[in-house]
C-alpha cells in the first residue's frame, strides 16, 4: 500500500503551539471553575455563619411578654432600620407569628409563600426565597424551647442576597480579567519558549536549504545532541552520494573511452579498405554513416546513464552566462565563414542547479543548432530567479513547421537531412531537459526561423510541449 504524500506539509511549530495552548486554555478554564465554585460556597458559608450569629443575637435579648416577646435592645442596627435588607421573625409551633424586627415592617410574608415551621430543637435549617419587593433573600430557621413557658419557638432570619451576589460578580469579574491577562502572558511566553526549543530545527531545515542552493557542501551547524544522529547520517549521505556520481561518471566514461577504440579502428580499417578498393563507394558510404551512427549512439546512451543517476538538489549552482560565452566563442570560430549576427541578453545573476555537463551539453547542442541552421542572425537570451531558469535561442532560419516540432524531438529524427548529424543531440537535450522536470518548447522566432526554449524550475511542467 502506497503512502499518501502530503502537498503542504502540517508545520511541527504551529502543531505544538495548538496543542500547549488548547491545554492551556483546559487548564485555565477549569481553574476558574474550580476557584468560582470555591469561592461561591465560601460566600454562602459565610452567609449561613452570619445568619445564624443575627438568631444568637436574637435569641440573646428575647424576652417573654403576654403571648409574644419584647426585644428591647438589638445590636445590630439593620434590624431598627426599615427596608434595610435584615429581618427578623419569631413564630410559636402553630406557625403563628408573635414578633418581627421594625426592619419587617413592610415585609409580607403572603406574598412570599414562606410556611414558618418548627426546626428541630438546637437545629438551624437554612433556605432562601425570592420576593418582588425585596428580592431574592437567604434565610436561617432555628428551633428553641422556652421552658419557663413550656413551649417551642423558630427564630426565623432573612437577609438580601444582593451583596452576596454583587460580591460574586466583582470576584468573577476580577477573575476572568486576570485569567484572561494570565492566559495572554502564558500564550505569549508558551510561544516564545517553543520557538526558542525549536530554533535548532530552523536551523537544520536552513543549512539543508543551503546545500540545495548550492551554498555549502554539508551540514556544519552546532546542534543539541538530539540531532547529531540526524545530521551526522545526512552529512555522509551527501558524501557517499556525491563519491558515488564521481565514480559511475568516471566508470561511465572509461567505458566509452574503450568502446570508442574499437570504432576507430574499424573506421581506420574501412579508410583502408576503401584504399585498396576492395569494397565499392556505396558500401564504403554505408557501412561509414553505421559507424558514425553507432558512435553517436554509444555516446548518448552513456550519457542518458550518468543523466538518469543525476542529483540536482546536490549539486552546486553553475553560473549560465560564462558558460554560454565560452560556447558561443567557440561556435564563432566554427562558423566564421557564415559571418552571423549575434544578439545575447544574458542574466549575469542566472544559475544553474545540476550538473555542469548537462548544462554545457543543453545549450552546445541548442547553439550549435541555431548557428548551423541560421541564415545570419542569431539571438540568446537567458534569464532566471533563484531555481528557475529559463535559456532561449532564436534564428533567422528556414525554422520547423508546426507539424514537426514534436516528431523532430524524438530520437534520431531530423527535419532536415541534407546537413550532417543524425539528430542525436536534440533528443539528448529533452532527455536532460526531462530529467531535471524542465519544459523544452520550439515555437517560431521573432527571426522569422525557429525559436527553442528550455525552462527549469517550473513545478508540473510536462518535459515536451510544442506552441505554435
Amino acid at each position: 500500500m502506497s503512502r499518501q504524500v502530503h502537498e503542504a506539509p502540517y508545520s511541527l511549530r504551529k502543531r505544538l503551539v495548538m496543542a500547549f495552548g488548547l491545554l492551556l486554555i483546559l487548564f485555565l478554564g477549569l481553574a476558574g471553575l474550580v476557584l468560582d465554585q470555591a469561592y461561591q460556597e465560601g460566600v454562602e458559608a459565610a452567609v449561613a455563619e452570619r445568619l445564624q450569629l443575627h438568631v444568637y443575637a436574637l435569641m440573646g435579648v428575647a424576652e417573654p411578654e403576654d403571648e409574644g416577646f419584647f426585644l428591647p435592645d438589638l445590636e445590630e442596627a439593620r434590624f431598627s432600620q426599615i427596608d434595610s435588607g435584615l429581618y427578623g421573625f419569631i413564630f410559636n409551633r402553630d406557625g403563628r407569628e408573635l414578633w418581627r424586627s421594625p426592619s419587617a415592617l413592610n415585609f409580607n410574608l403572603a406574598d412570599t409563600g414562606f410556611m414558618p415551621g418548627l426546626p428541630p430543637r438546637g437545629e438551624t435549617e437554612y433556605g432562601s426565597l425570592f420576593t418582588a419587593e425585596q428580592g431574592q433573600l437567604a434565610l436561617a430557621s432555628y428551633g428553641t424551647y422556652w421552658e419557663n413557658r413550656d413551649e417551642s419557638y423558630s427564630f426565623v432570619v432573612f437577609e438580601s442576597s444582593a451583596p452576596t451576589a454583587a460580591q460574586i460578580r466583582e470576584f468573577r469579574s476580577n477573575l476572568y480579567l486576570w485569567f484572561g491577562a494570565l492566559g495572554v502572558f502564558l500564550s505569549i511566553a508558551q510561544y516564545l519558549l517553543l520557538r526558542w526549543g525549536t530554533f535548532p530545527l530552523i536551523e537544520l531545515a536552513e543549512d539543508v536549504s543551503g546545500i540545495e542552493a548550492g551554498e555549502r557542501d554539508q551540514l556544519q551547524g552546532s546542534y543539541p545532541k538530539e540531532l547529531l544522529t540526524v545530521t551526522r547520517n545526512l552529512n555522509l549521505l551527501i558524501r557517499s552520494e556525491r563519491d558515488r556520481q564521481s565514480k559511475y561518471r568516471n566508470t561511465l566514461e572509461d567505458l566509452a573511452h574503450s568502446l570508442k577504440t574499437p570504432l576507430a579502428v574499424l573506421s581506420t580499417a574501412l579508410q583502408e579498405s576503401a584504399q585498396a578498393q576492395t569494397l565499392s563507394e556505396q558500401q564504403r558510404q554505408e557501412m561509414a554513416e553505421q559507424l558514425e551512427r553507432m558512435d553517436q549512439i554509444v555516446s548518448w546512451q552513456l550519457k542518458r546513464a550518468v543523466k538518469s543517476n543525476h542529483n540536482q538538489w546536490l549539486a552546486k549552482p553553475v553560473s549560465v552566462s560564462p558558460l554560454i560565452e565560452k560556447i558561443l566563442s567557440a561556435l564563432q570560430k566554427v562558423y566564421r565563414d557564415k559571418n552571423i549576427n549575434l544578439e545575447t541578453r544574458l542574466d549575469e545573476h542566472s544559475v544553474f542547479h545540476g550538473e555542469k555537463s548537462d548544462l554545457m551539453e543543453i545549450c552546445g547542442n541548442l547553439l550549435d543548432n541555431a548557428f548551423k541552421y541560421c541564415s545570419s542572425s542569431v539571438m540568446v537570451r537567458v534569464s532566471g530567479k533563484g531555481r528557475s531558469l529559463l535559456i532561449e535561442v532564436n534564428d533567422d532560419g528556414p525554422g520547423i513547421d508546426e507539424g514537426k516540432r514534436h516528431w523532430v524531438l524524438e530520437r534520431g529524427a531530423r527535419a532536415d537531412t541534407a546537413k550532417s548529424g543524425q539528430g542525436i543531440g536534440l533528443a539528448m537535450v529533452v532527455d536532460l531537459v526531462s530529467a531535471y522536470n524542465g519544459e523544452i518548447r520550439i515555437t517560431t522566432s521573432s527571426l522569422g526561423g525557429a525559436a527553442v526554449s528550455v525552462r527549469f524550475g517550473k513545478k508540473g511542467a510536462d518535459s515536451v510541449s510544442n506552441v505554435a
